[in-house]
């Protein structure tokens, strides 16, 4: 009886390594497999279409990344302020989503070099009170302001608020469409966001405008765990390539015409 125990003991300690194994090898993920945490809301940097695929401009630069690289991409939507969280954990290989370079960012991730720039602007009514950021400054205001989770524009405008720089309110919404549909719902007064996706709520929303004021100008970057340091410089490497053959230029200029061109559409 004692020899039964023993041999099922050892098989079961044998099975939990085995399993343990297997684990490891899950975590450590397919090696000619780079993937990529984003945010598929944020157009024209990252959306889903009317196929239902994947696109934008930060889904097409990881995929000349990844090609660069010799891997294939493997997108992985989700809930933004969870981008960050999920690289620094290791869980995903690298995270794009119109991502600023921030101190507080630094601490939990590393950045590659900056391939785009973002200009953070205000949405409002046609008609609104708020005509110029220092409005939102001004001396007894009591706005609110809506902003999606995590983004720069939320990080800014709560320190703001924490630093009693202003007296406004800010409203966080897992989106920036949710943000403005609040807009819209007269539950909030304004929309801080990034001016790519702003113009394009903008054009599908009447009755809102983007005041002519900047909020504040930023670097978009690829963030990557701390730990994976060889990827960030074969990350960079590309990223370079792709600068000086034009190819990320060209991606940016098919998802954000010139000025020119848009004014003879």
């Amino acid at each position: 009886m004692k020899n039964i125990k023993k041999i099922l003991a050892c098989s079961l300690a044998l099975l939990m390594l085995l399993v343990c194994i297997g684990c490891n090898n899950a975590d450590n993920g397919d090696k000619n497999v780079l993937t990529l945490a984003t945010s598929a809301d944020f157009p024209p940097y990252e959306f889903v279409d009317e196929e239902g695929n994947y696109a934008g401009i930060d889904i097409e630069v990881a995929g000349l990344i990844a090609e660069k690289l010799g891997m294939t991409l493997q997108v992985e939507n989700m809930d933004f302020n969870s981008i960050v969280t999920s690289v620094a954990s290791g869980k995903y290989d690298i995270g794009m989503a119109g991502l600023t370079v921030s101190e507080e960012r630094l601490e939990s991730v590393n950045f590659t070099d900056s391939y785009a720039k973002g200009v953070q602007v205000i949405i409002v009514k046609e008609g609104s009170p708020i005509t110029t950021v220092d409005d939102l400054y001004a001396t007894g205001a009591t706005y609110k302001v809506g902003v999606q989770l995590s983004t720069t524009g939320d990080i800014y405008f709560s320190t703001d608020i924490d630093d009693g720089k202003t007296t406004c309110t800010v409203e966080q919404f897992k989106s920036g469409a949710d943000a403005v549909l609040a807009l819209n719902n007269g539950q909030i007064d304004c929309v801080l966001i990034d001016n790519e996706p702003a113009k394009s709520f903008v054009k599908a929303n009447a009755g809102l405008k983007i005041l002519d004021t900047e909020y504040a100008n930023e670097d978009y970057a690829i963030c990557l765990s701390k730990e994976n340091t060889e990827l960030l410089e074969k990350v960079n490497g590309a990223l370079k390539e792709l600068i000086a053959d034009g190819k990320l230029q060209e991606i940016v200029d098919k998802y954000i015409p010139a000025e020119s061109d848009e004014a003879a559409a």
